[in-house]
């Protein structure tokens, strides 16, 4: 069957965008120093190998991405940067020299290994709100990283957030017990995201078991981001192939 340019443009408009996450990569090779595997080379092979954006997200210890790295990175990105973290002085600078396609906020303390809640947007109203303005004034686009829960969604709406990003975490636990169960609550959130026209993502443990039916549930689900499972899958699979295996289940 031919397809019109209209047809594949309107194609693309419905599929979820795969951001790679490569923060497992600088950890990796801070563990030993020196540059293997380099951060750079591996984000520019992650857009050849199909990837449609680069997530890092740095903290304050730089254990794993560098703050140079996210400078290095805005340089060759082509696709999108999506720079994620907490937003502490030292992160707001960062965003406003790199000026990326996206940041996303998330409350995570410093001593976090990993994320690990949303943010309760009611309750930090007027931090988010204000933070929210001063990313946009410079051109950024804006996510809020949260909870699946409607009220969490309608604060984001309040703050002026361009988009939302479910936290997944718990999706993908109870996926492993009662798929239908699971889902629910994000289901609901996106609905009320679709109501309040806010943008979609989503991330945290999604992986090539539980992708698809996420994908599939949930409308308008604009792009995840997705780096230990695809990364840990790369070590058996090659990394070209593993991305290909992530982008079969988003389209």
């Amino acid at each position: 069957m031919d397809l019109t340019k209209a047809t594949i443009t309107d194609i693309k408009k419905n599929m979820t965008r795969l951001s790679v996450n490569i923060n497992k990569i600088a950890l990796l090779r801070n563990s030993r120093g020196g540059q293997l595997p380099d951060v750079i080379k591996t984000a520019l092979d992650c857009e050849r190998y199909g990837a449609e954006g680069i997530t890092v997200h740095p903290r304050p210890d730089e254990r794993h991405i560098r703050y140079q790295d996210v400078l290095d990175l805005k340089e060759v990105i082509k696709t999108e940067l999506n720079v994620e973290g907490n937003p502490v002085d030292k992160f707001v600078e960062l965003i406003h020299t790199v000026h990326p396609a996206q940041v996303t906020l998330v409350p995570d303390a410093p001593n976090a290994l990993t994320s690990n809640q949303g943010w309760n947007t009611i309750r930090h109203y007027k931090f988010l709100s204000e933070i929210i303005s001063e990313f946009k004034r410079i051109g950024v686009r804006v996510s809020i990283f949260i909870d699946p829960e409607e009220k969490f969604v309608e604060g984001a709406k309040e703050c002026n957030a361009d988009r939302i990003e479910l936290y997944t975490e718990s999706y993908a636990k109870d996926y492993l017990i009662n798929p239908e169960k699971s889902i629910e609550k994000y289901i609901n959130s996106a609905k009320k995201a679709i109501e309040l026209g806010i943008g979609i993502n989503a991330g945290h443990d999604l992986n090539l078991h539980n992708l698809k039916y996420f994908r599939v549930n949930i409308p308008n689900l604009l792009e995840v981001s997705i780096g230990h499972a695809l990364i840990s899958d790369s070590i058996y699979f090659g990394l070209e192939n593993t991305i290909q295996l992530y982008l079969r289940e988003l389209k």
